[in-house]
């Protein structure tokens, strides 16, 4: 069957997948920790946040569709076989056992358990709670279990639910005025390219694309199949998606912002979110945030070390689906005993790292379809977007790095000679001028 026309339902069914592909109960401590940081200028935080947070993670399907892609590898695939693979490998290990995988763990500890147990007990409490964590991680889907499917049918509809209260009492009875919120120095002058940086810590732009995917097999299942129809159908269905998350996000970048009359500014968001919960629902608020939270983490931790496993199986076949399961499982539960603090930390180095790359594959994906001769303007674009992309991995480093004689005299350099370097916008010039010249060669060799 070749259905080229979708209902309204459909459209609101693609939607709904494609904001329960990016909303999590992680999702939840970025941006209320962003609203603490930005104080009264959270409006101009949140518009950075939401264009890396939301509109690049939509671009990022949009890229799938028009591609025709089946994933991250397919995106990369005009660079070549191995370039594409070792970009798959990087984003998958971050998605995976090195960052996002044992921040699911860190993060449901940090909201419903940390805030109840006493400074010395921290650590032991936390080893004991991951261990039983990625135990059960692994018991669910060694056997590619369908209980993250049974779970996620009712855990995002209980969560909203609980968000929604929240919102409504804070709006009717505010900590505070968002207008007058302590800000953080960082955000005077910044808040909208720092509130872009934060978003990178949602990874959604990474895991848009390699989930994404599964709306565009959605929508061939449909009886969808040429490419405008599919690109058109995407954009309906993905707007939705991102409507509802971008909701989301202002409601709580405003609440952590009215937070700062109230709470001293905390160490992450999943401090402050417990705070408020319990500031409007007391020790009935703590006990469902907790156990939503718990919940949501372990449905999204199972799918994340499954996804891995299998990826990786499918790339390298002689190495079995359990024992990729049992190193993805054993490599999260050691950094996860690390804190969510220090994943944080550690994590933004790749991140800055990545997302420029992820970006330039992401524009050249949606302009692609233009051009014929697409490895040259994939190469010619990425590379140079690597350029920035180093420079903005070594000032990301944790201090004990970046402060270093070598590190500081490649700060300094490119603070002197990269544009917008200081903001962490360095990629920006780089990738344009990457793709006009690309377009350049193009038409000229075409004209030829």
């Amino acid at each position: 069957m070749n259905v080229t026309k979708l209902r309204s339902k459909d459209y609101l069914i693609l939607g709904s997948l494609f904001f329960g592909m990016l909303f999590g109960a992680g999702n939840l401590i970025f941006p209320i920790h962003l609203g603490q940081l930005a104080g009264q200028h959270w409006l101009v935080a949140a518009g950075g946040f939401l264009l890396s947070g939301v509109l690049l993670p939509f671009l990022a399907l949009l890229a799938l569709a028009l591609t025709r892609s089946t994933g991250i590898d397919g995106l990369a695939k005009p660079l070549g076989k191995w370039p594409a693979l070792i970009f798959l490998i990087v984003v998958q290990t971050t998605l995976g056992p090195l960052f996002a995988t044992p921040r699911t763990a860190t993060v449901s500890y940090a909201i419903g358990i940390a805030p109840h147990i006493q400074a010395h007990n921290q650590r032991l409490v936390l080893l004991i709670y991951t261990a039983l964590f990625f135990t059960l991680s692994y018991l669910a889907m060694v056997n590619a279990s369908k209980i993250t499917d049974w779970i996620g049918k009712y855990l995002n509809p209980l969560f909203l639910c609980l968000l929604a209260i929240i919102f409504i009492l804070a709006f009717i009875h505010p900590m505070g005025s968002a207008k007058t919120a302590t800000f953080t120095a960082t955000y005077q002058n910044r808040a909208f390219s720092n509130g872009f940086l934060e978003g990178y810590n949602t990874m959604d732009g990474l895991g848009a694309s390699i989930f994404g995917v599964a709306i565009i097999t959605a929508l061939r299942e449909m009886g969808v199949q040429d490419r405008k129809t599919e690109a058109l159908a995407t954009i309906r269905s993905g707007l939705i998606g991102i409507s509802g998350i971008a909701i989301i996000y202002i409601g709580l970048i405003w609440l952590g912002a009215t937070s700062r009359h109230r709470f001293s500014l905390a160490a992450n968001g999943g401090t402050t979110l417990a705070q408020v919960a319990n500031f409007y629902l007391g020790t009935v608020g703590d006990i469902l945030l907790a156990l939503l939270t718990i919940l949501a983490c372990i449905t999204t931790g199972m799918g994340l070390v499954s996804a891995f496993s299998q990826d990786f199986h499918r790339l390298f076949p002689q190495v079995s689906y359990q024992n990729f399961l049992r190193l993805s499982c054993g490599i999260s539960f050691l950094i996860a005993n690390l804190g969510l603090n220090s994943i944080i930390k550690w994590s933004l180095p790749i991140l800055v790292f990545l997302y420029p790359l992820m970006i330039a594959l992401i524009l050249l994906g949606i302009v692609s379809p233009h051009f014929k001769q697409q490895v040259l303007l994939y190469r010619l674009t990425t590379c140079l977007t690597l350029i920035p992309a180093c420079f903005d991995l070594v000032k990301a480093l944790p201090p004990v790095l970046s402060q270093t004689s070598w590190a500081q005299v490649l700060i300094d350099f490119a603070n002197h000679y990269l544009p917008l370097y200081p903001i962490g916008f360095a990629w920006l010039p780089f990738t344009l001028t990457g793709l006009i010249l690309s377009w350049l060669i193009v038409k000229l060799s075409i004209s030829k």
